[in-house]
């Protein structure tokens, strides 16, 4: 008998929605949107997951979003939100996912209602993975509160929780089915939290937009200064540009290709290594200056180049390394994290590194003696400043 062969596709379509004070009675934008996608017939629902921080930043949210569903009843709310711990160990806690799990269950949440989550990014991909997984996907809604998850992760088609102390190891491809940016969590971030995403759009900016880069340069004191509106602009580009990667042919990751993931193979190790006491941003601020100085040493990139990009995160505010991020030996922790970053890659080691700011280039090898060097360079810079 012959084969059968199938083949088909499957079109994601979402939007990112720019607003401020998305629950204010004045504000339909999240009502049109679930007016556009009402199901007719469909007895719709919307639970909402909300990061513990986020309330306690905003004490009257949960009022405020009984109050929004009080006067727009285009779907039913749940009146019970699960407030969840934010920051990473809600994806070490299996708990929190079971959770969810169990208020989609108890609730009746089907696949044509939505499980909405407000919050960081780690809340975001915990309850991004649950809503993938439960009645093989639930509609699911994202409104990021941090700088990070508004410009990068947030954005995303990436869920996932942390597993044997491996970062995203259990996680699906799943899009949202759309995201409200509002400015008005991000006013009440402490420095360290607004700062800490600030590194995805240098990142962003290095490997694809020259522009920028020298935009960010120009704008650092207004971003240090907390300007609104400077990072309003700062967020719209970076998610301009990671959406635009996201549709550029490898949605999914099915290649060992991932350049937006420069500096990020240290980053991810350091957190773990920190039991997460680094901020992912943090991480990637280090990460970054870590593969730009190795791009360096390397003879691609020019050294006046690598010092401009070094000088620029510690105007920002960022620190540029950490003790183990310098490896003694080969056996060093740091080190284990290129077989890690491989192993999440699908088994063949690929690293950005930069030529020219704007212009990246992947190699699948690093030199440790070159890794050993960039770290004792980062260190004795980091050395100067702070004396």
């Amino acid at each position: 008998m012959n084969n059968i062969e199938q083949s088909f596709s499957v079109r994601f379509d979402y939007t990112t929605y720019f607003t401020s004070a998305i629950f204010d009675s004045s504000n339909t934008t999240l009502d049109d949107f679930l007016k556009k996608h009402k199901t007719p017939g469909a007895a719709q629902k919307i639970m909402f997951i909300i990061d513990s921080g986020v309330l306690r930043a905003h004490p009257q949210l949960a009022d405020q979003i009984k109050a929004y569903f009080s006067a727009f009843d285009s779907v039913k709310l749940l009146p019970e939100m699960l407030i969840i711990p934010g920051g990473e160990s809600a994806k070490n806690d299996p708990a929190q996912f079971d959770r969810i799990i169990d208020a989609v269950n108890e609730q009746g949440i089907d696949r044509h209602s939505y499980l909405a989550a407000i919050g960081g990014g780690s809340i975001l991909d915990l309850a991004g993975y649950a809503a993938a997984v439960a009645h093989r996907g639930i509609r699911h809604i994202r409104i990021p509160t941090t700088v990070l998850s508004q410009n990068d992760s947030g954005i995303g088609v990436k869920n996932g929780v942390n597993y044997d102390g491996k970062k995203n190891f259990l996680g699906t491809f799943m899009p949202p089915v759309a995201v409200f940016n509002d400015d008005l969590f991000l006013q009440t971030l402490d420095d360290r939290n607004w700062r800490s995403g600030i590194s995805e759009a240098i990142k962003v900016a290095l490997i694809r937009d020259e522009e920028f880069f020298y935009w960010i340069e120009e704008n650092a004191d207004a971003l240090v200064a907390r300007s609104i509106d400077t990072m309003n602009e700062l967020i719209h580009r970076c998610a301009e540009l990671h959406l635009e990667h996201i549709a550029s042919g490898d949605p999914f990751e099915k290649g060992s290709s991932r350049p937006l993931d420069f500096g990020h193979w240290s980053a991810h190790k350091l957190e773990q290594l920190t039991s997460f006491e680094v901020l992912h941003g943090e991480a990637v601020a280090m990460g970054i200056a870590l593969d730009v100085v190795y791009s360096s040493l390397a003879g691609r990139l020019t050294r006046e180049k690598s010092d401009r990009i070094i000088q620029l995160l510690m105007r920002l505010g960022f620190e540029i390394t950490h003790p183990l991020l310098q490896p003694e030996t080969e056996n060093s922790p740091i080190i284990a994290g290129l077989q890690e970053f491989r192993e999440h890659l699908g088994g063949w080691l690929t690293v950005m590194l930069l030529n020219d700011i704007g212009q990246g280039e992947e190699v699948h090898e690093l030199d440790f003696k070159l890794i050993k060097e960039a770290g004792l360079h980062l260190a004795a810079t980091a050395k100067q400043l702070h004396q």
